[in-house]
């Protein structure tokens, strides 16, 4: 019978219950209850009594006194009161007198004298266990190669199995019926299969036993490209061209490629770079899918930015990479412009970005309207003209709206143009190389290394062939830009645009033919009066007037936000790519290890910081030091520390702020830095 039952024949309906267990005495003559359902009793019939049910059940009942032995026998005793008595007052006089005072002797030790206070056993008291390395196998050179040509012909029918699949959907995707959850499950299994296979590939060939002519393999056969080409890249654009109806399954397949090109990136980094580029390609391919969802869009425009700003590092001179972060700069379209051109003036370019770059051209020669502020698009609008050829007759206008409106839009940004700046200044270079075209009086000179040995020797009886109406508008677009930006005498905004106009110069000045094409239009009296402003500023004249690159030689190199946006461009790249050695003629901008031993975040390359500034100051007066060495357009004296221009380029300029403004008396040509009758300049002994 269960208790439920017992509880209900019991008077009340109330359930027994069992005495409280107290610390006093226990009145036996009191029964304690005992509730059982049919279960024989185990203990003695003298030590408990029965009382019969009126159904027959038996309740037991047991004694008070059996209750409290069982718990004595089970430990339970009632605990001693913490509570201690006062001691007695002869007691605590008598442990006063005991104590120990330090005129006595120490008192003796009265514990176990068998207790030692050895040190213990290390050898023997062991608390950590060492677990033995697993055991190896050793493989032979035989054994691998049988390993790499098992692997490599299972993978030759799994792509060509590919390449077919892929070619017979790709040619019926107009015309073809819409394929189902399980033929597209059957075509990510199939380029699933080829990944791994070119991952043991990798593994097997790349092994740390493996054997030079093996490692060799995987470049020999193109396998990183063949991987990307038929292993991802064909379904990707098969899928594409089937949306919306394969997103979910392009999605899957993105994931898919996505964490194996992780893996490779992780474990075969013989192939680091085609790696990051490929993951990038895949981050690009899945923000260009999310239009639902404009975080998740922009989260992976991030990381396809991240991986192309790497692999970007690893190859400054490739314009593929660039071409690839301007897609990437959307809705930026200055930012767009800069990537554009400098994909086409780099020593690889990226000849495609010429029919990219108009995608952003177009809406501006179109007349469409934009999102752009009126400045921006004026210039784009302009490069855009001078670009395609399009629309001549628009050009002098958006010029003349881009200067008017650029003094005041520089003094409304303040320090927001910084970044500007080096964009346009790198815009305006590119402008004059006409967008790295070979037929370009520029590129032709900078393509073929001319140079002179004699760095004095002046500009005049330099045959040039003649420049096209392109570089001639550009060239007019440049200087103006120049000469509105050099007249804002110590303003900090202008001076990334300075520092990458004397780079650009600075290159050409072992280029007499290309620079006798700009050296007439360029404002150097501005340019003179600027530098001047920055020398007020200046602590380390030793830095700046040296012949080595401006750097501090106790910390590493800290590359500005502008050095970053020029690197791997035409000039400020070596004269000489294929020269190994580096002499004074063959000689890039920044030192080798200017970028290498850089120790910033991706992050943080951008980010300008306050230290910055004098930085880009001291490297904008080295610039002005080295182009003055010449004597052919600046001077410098060591003595004043003023800049001064050559004689014949001495001209007088509308406008030009006083004396007080620029901090210099440069405004005021001196008798003994030139002569009136237009000779050439002699440069006083140092």
């Amino acid at each position: 019978m269960t208790r439920k039952a017992i509880s209900r024949k019991l008077p009340n309906s109330q359930p027994p219950s069992l005495p409280a267990i107290s610390h006093g005495p226990a009145e036996e003559n009191t029964p304690a209850p005992s509730v059982h359902s049919g279960a024989s009793d185990e203990r003695p019939a003298s030590q408990s009594s029965t009382l019969k049910g009126s159904d027959g059940d038996s309740v037991n009942f047991v004694p008070k006194r059996v209750l409290k032995r069982e718990i004595e026998d089970l430990s339970l005793r009632p605990k001693r009161s913490r509570a201690r008595a006062p001691p007695r007052a002869g007691e605590a006089a008598q442990k006063i007198k005991t104590l120990w005072s330090p005129e006595e002797e120490p008192p003796k030790f009265k514990g176990d004298p068998s207790r030692t206070f050895e040190p213990r056993n290390l050898k023997i008291d062991q608390t950590e266990v060492l677990i033995k390395q697993p055991e190896t196998r050793p493989i032979s050179q035989e054994q691998l190669v049988a390993e790499v040509k098992g692997i490599y012909a299972g993978l030759v029918m799994v792509e060509s199995k590919c390449i077919e699949v892929d070619n017979a959907q790709s040619s019926t995707t107009e015309s073809s019926p819409k394929m189902n959850n399980e033929q597209w499950q059957a075509l990510i299994a199939l380029h699933r299969m080829l990944l791994h296979e070119h991952h043991d590939f990798f593994l097997a060939s790349q092994h740390p036993s493996a054997s030079p002519a093996l490692r060799r393999l995987a470049s020999k056969y193109a396998m990183p490209a063949r991987m990307w080409r038929h292993g991802i890249h064909s379904f990707l654009e098969l899928l594409r061209h089937r949306l919306p109806a394969s997103l979910e399954h392009m999605l899957n397949f993105i994931y898919l490629a996505y964490s194996m090109m992780a893996l490779l990136y992780e474990t075969v980094p013989t192939f680091e770079d085609t790696w990051i580029e490929c993951l990038g390609d895949l981050g690009r391919y899945r923000m260009a899918i999310e239009d639902d969802d404009l975080n998740d869009r922009e989260v992976w425009t991030s990381v396809s930015r991240h991986w192309y700003s790497k692999a970007s590092d690893k190859a400054p001179t490739t314009g593929r990479l660039y071409h690839h972060l301007a897609i990437l700069a959307r809705p930026n379209a200055l930012q767009q412009l800069f990537y554009y051109s400098k994909s086409l003036c780099v020593p690889i370019p990226f000849l495609s970005a010429r029919e990219s770059i108009m995608t952003l051209f177009e809406p501006h020669l179109n007349g469409s309207p934009t999102r752009l502020q009126e400045i921006d698009a004026a210039f784009v609008r302009a490069h855009g003209i001078l670009f395609s050829g399009r629309n001549p007759e628009q050009l002098a206008p958006s010029v003349d709206e881009f200067i008017g409106s650029l003094d005041n839009h520089i003094g409304r940004t303040t320090r927001r143009w910084m970044e500007s700046g080096y964009y346009i200044g790198i815009a305006l270079g590119c402008s004059l190389l006409e967008y790295g075209s070979e037929s370009n009086v520029l590129m032709r000179e900078i393509k073929s290394g001319a140079r002179t040995d004699d760095t004095d020797t002046t500009m005049q009886g330099v045959e040039a062939a003649a420049p096209s109406q392109r570089f001639l508008d550009a060239l007019d677009f440049t200087c103006r830009t120049h000469d509105v930006v050099f007249r804002r005498f110590g303003d900090p905004s202008v001076t990334p645009y300075l520092h990458v106009t004397l780079s650009f110069l600075h290159h050409l000045l072992k280029l007499p033919a290309a620079m006798a094409h700009i050296e007439s239009k360029i404002p150097w009296k501005l340019i003179s009066l600027m530098l001047n402003t920055l020398v007020g500023v200046c602590s380390d004249f030793d830095k700046v007037e040296s012949d080595e690159f401006s750097r501090n030689e106790k910390d590493s190199p800290r590359p500005l936000p502008d050095d970053f946006a020029q690197r791997g461009l035409l000039w400020v790249e070596k004269y000489d790519q294929t020269k190994v050695e580096e002499d004074s003629k063959n000689k890039g901008y920044y030192p080798d290890d200017w970028f290498t031993a850089a120790k910033i975040d991706d992050e943080e390359r951008y980010f300008e910081v306050a230290s910055m500034m004098e930085e880009r100051q001291d490297r904008c007066l080295w610039l002005g030091n080295r182009i003055a060495a010449t004597g052919m357009w600046l001077t410098y004296d060591k003595n004043l520390r003023q800049f001064r221009v050559a004689q014949r380029y001495d001209v007088e300029i509308a406008n030009l702020p006083t004396d007080s403004d620029t901090g210099s008396d440069t405004a005021t040509p001196s008798s003994e830095w030139g002569r009136e009758d237009g000779a050439d300049v002699e440069m006083p002994d140092a």
